[in-house]
């Protein structure tokens, strides 16, 4: 079973969506499938599993308080089950996920294991400062400009993992290096992919 990340398919095209089996295998999309009011509880076709995985998608890119500080991720099983993954920064974010993606046709059960993150003055501060150190630089300030930046800062415990897409191996490494380069960061985790290596 693949996992569907939310970042990643925020840089993908809807095309994309329907088979983004690319070079990183767990944040590529999985199968979904939609239940006619005739065959409940029968398996998803794979019509109806891709059809489940963009609406999951778009409910959860248009969740008002998913920032850059989030990274959700899911998966969507043939009996209608959808898994959420991934850490949050507010535990609101969490519930209201599960709470959108329940009310989606076909979706027979969530299985919410979304993290939240711990609350953390000193994690906060360092969002800040990779935020700043990120999207401050001259080559990666192209992708503040989106509505939901790619490239997601998730901190724990002073542990920092990048999750997302940028656009080239060069915009990934400037990232990982602006990140090592704040104070109070213990360790980097760069899960970031480069769209140019999926194609």
């Amino acid at each position: 079973m693949n996992i569907v990340t939310l970042a990643l398919l925020l840089a993908l095209t809807p095309a994309a969506w329907q088979n983004p089996q690319g070079s990183v295998p767990t944040t590529t999309a999985p199968n979904a499938q939609s239940a006619s009011p005739n065959t409940q509880n029968a398996p998803l076709s794979q019509k109806g599993i891709e059809r489940i995985i963009k609406e999951v998608h778009h409910e959860l890119v248009m969740l008002p308080f998913y920032g850059v500080f989030d990274n959700l991720a899911y998966k969507v099983s043939p009996d209608g089950t959808v898994t959420l993954l991934g850490q949050v920064s507010r535990p609101t974010l969490k519930s209201d996920a599960e709470n959108v993606v329940k009310r989606i046709e076909g979706v027979e059960r969530v299985d919410n294991q979304i993290k939240v993150l711990p609350t953390s003055p000193n994690d906060d501060r360092i969002r800040r400062a990779v935020y700043r150190a990120i999207y401050g630089n001259e080559v990666l300030s192209q992708y503040a400009l989106r509505a939901v930046p790619p490239i997601h800062i998730i901190v724990e415990n002073g542990n920092v993992t990048l999750e997302g897409v940028v656009a080239r191996q060069m915009d990934k490494q400037i990232a990982e290096m602006q990140t090592k380069s704040v104070p109070g960061v213990f360790s980097v985790t760069d899960n970031l992919r480069v769209e140019e290596e999926g194609k």
